[in-house]
Formats: C-alpha cells, sequence, structure tokens
C-alpha cells in the first residue's frame, strides 16, 4: 500500500504512532487488493482552537474510491475515528464487489451481463484472502502469546470477582490449551488469515465458559492485574499504563459485564468496533452502546481531576 500523511499541526512521535497502527489495521482489510494498486493519503490538521483537529483519509483502490473526514478535540480520537469510518467503508465497498454477480444490467442481454459481472476476487487486481491454517496459529501464538494470556487472565480475575469461578478454578494455561486446540480442529471453520486474532480471542473466551461448565482446572493461579505494556517506550510509559489499567478495572467491575468486555476489548486490547463484535458475538451497534456506557461509568467513578481518565476518555470517544 502506497502511504501518504501530510501534517498541518505538530508532528510527534506519539502522534506518529498511532497513525502507523491505524495505518497497519487498515491494511489488515486490503490484503484482497494488489498492494501496488492502493494509495491512502492523509491530512491531519487543527482547524480552530474551538472545533479542534480534523483528520481527513482518501483510499484509493483499483475498484473505486472513498474518503472520511472527522473531527474531534484531539488528534487521538479524531484520528482513531476517521480510521474507523474508513474501515466500515471499506467494508460495504467489499460487500459490494462480492455481490456484483447479483446486479442485473439494464437493457443488456442475459450472456453480456455475465460477462460484466465476474465476481471481483476473481479479476486481476485482486488477491485471493487465504483461510488460518496450522502454521499460521502457531506463528501468532509464538509472537503474541503474552498478550493472549494477559487479556485471558483479565477474563478470568474478573469472573472469580464476580464468583462465577473459585479461585484457580481455572488457569490461564488450560484456557490457551484449549483454545489452540479448537483452533486446530478440523471442525472449526477457519476464518480469512487477516481475522486470525480476534478469532482466537473469541476461541478463548468461549474456552473459559466449557472450562468453567466442565469444572476442569485444578492449578492455583495469581490473583491480580497482569497488564504491563511491552511496547512502551520508558519505564513510566509502564508505569503509567499499569495504573491506567488497574484504575480501569477496578472502577469496571460494577460496571455490566458486556460493558466491560466491550470496553476492554476496545480501548485496552485495541480491536475495532466490527472485531469486538465478532469476539464477543454481539451486534456492532450493541457494542458502541456497551463502550459508551463504561465510559460514562468511568467518569462518574474516576477521580474528576485525574490525567489518566482524561486519556482513557479521550481514547475511547471515537467509539
Amino acid at each position: 500500500m502506497n502511504v501518504h500523511i501530510s501534517y498541518k499541526i505538530s508532528k510527534t512521535p506519539d502522534l506518529e504512532k498511532i497513525i502507523n497502527q491505524q495505518v497497519e489495521k487498515l491494511g489488515r482489510y486490503l490484503q484482497v487488493f494488489r498492494p501496488e494498486l492502493v494509495h491512502l493519503k492523509g491530512i491531519v490538521e487543527e482547524t480552530s482552537a474551538r472545533e479542534g483537529i480534523v483528520v481527513s483519509l482518501n483510499l484509493r483502490l483499483p475498484s473505486g474510491q472513498m474518503a472520511a473526514q472527522e473531527t474531534s478535540a484531539t488528534a487521538t480520537s479524531a484520528i482513531k475515528a476517521t480510521f474507523d469510518a474508513a474501515i466500515e467503508q471499506l467494508k460495504k465497498h467489499k460487500e459490494l464487489l462480492r455481490n456484483q454477480r447479483k446486479w442485473p444490467r439494464r437493457g443488456a442481454p442475459e450472456r453480456a451481463a455475465a460477462v460484466e459481472t465476474v465476481p471481483f476476487e476473481q479479476t486481476v487486481a485482486a488477491v485471493k484472502p487465504e483461510t488460518v491454517s496450522a502454521s499460521d496459529i502457531s506463528s501468532y501464538v509464538d509472537v503474541n502469546l503474552t498478550r493472549l494470556k494477559r487479556f485471558i487472565q483479565r477474563e478470568l480475575d474478573f469472573r472469580e470477582s464476580e464468583g462465577d469461578l473459585r479461585p484457580g478454578e481455572i488457569t490461564v494455561d488450560d484456557v490457551v490449551d484449549e483454545a489452540i486446540a479448537g483452533a486446530l480442529s478440523e471442525q472449526q471453520d477457519k476464518p480469512e488469515r487477516i481475522k486470525v486474532e480476534p478469532w482466537l480471542y473469541r476461541l478463548a473466551r468461549q474456552a473459559i465458559e466449557k472450562l468453567a461448565v466442565d469444572g476442569r482446572g485444578e492449578r492455583q493461579t495469581v490473583k491480580g492485574s497482569t497488564v504491563s505494556d511491552p511496547s512502551a517506550d520508558s519505564p513510566e510509559d509502564v508505569a503509567a499504563r499499569r495504573e491506567l489499567f488497574h484504575l480501569v478495572e477496578l472502577s469496571l467491575v460494577s460496571a455490566g459485564r458486556d460493558e466491560r468486555e466491550a470496553f476492554m476489548l476496545y480501548t485496552i486490547e485495541g480491536f475495532t468496533l466490527a472485531e469486538v463484535a465478532h469476539i464477543t458475538g454481539r451486534e456492532l451497534e450493541e457494542v458502541r452502546a456497551s463502550i459508551r456506557k463504561a465510559r460514562e461509568h468511568l467518569q462518574r467513578d474516576l477521580p474528576g481531576n485525574d490525567p489518566l481518565k482524561h486519556k482513557l476518555v479521550e481514547y475511547s470517544s471515537s467509539a
């Protein structure tokens, strides 16, 4: 993919980092297209102190062009909202391309219409997406096992705090083993390769429910939050993130399970709204509403002058 982003505000490492993260996320949905035929242009600018930051994107594909623009008080929320809007447009565009064989051409002979409506995935501009293989699962786990375990630990801690599980009834390794076994099973339908991460998170959630019902797992686990962030730039960043995540988890214990789960997947794990919906098996608008309710809960519950609270609200405001 050819990417060109223009900055009309001060370009900082943090700003560039979130842009790169969002470009990478968008790229997951573009693997059906040949990379050299995809062009993304963007502008980040400040219109006024009152209106805030405006982010504009233009995505040009072999099959069409789309644009997205969002405004927010902060650059982070404006960037995230704009990329989310672009991803939603892209998904709709791809769906139209898949269904184009159903489009009758007015006044055209049936034979001619058949020629015109070859599915896009069969054209020279497309790359056929591959489904997840055993090697894909192994490669993902090798690189991301710590992150997956961190997610599972938080889910187990939450269920223990609610009384749904006894302390130590299920271990993180139990869930990992069950999820990977399910992923490798021949009975399991495999998604496209780009969807391996949300798919494994969904399987991990299902594994927790299954193990809870089966009453499996006897080893003792360590109670508490393990949310260190290996991608942080400094020990200070690690400490700040740990404190933020800990405050969030404590506060959301009193929120609804759906609200807590959607918020953590979207804000802490960094999944898109559509991916959160896939992981949790819920509708997109239900997920969006849950995130907003969780954010409102945190706004009421966290101290009003806490700077971490403002960071949290800013990061989740684009949902």
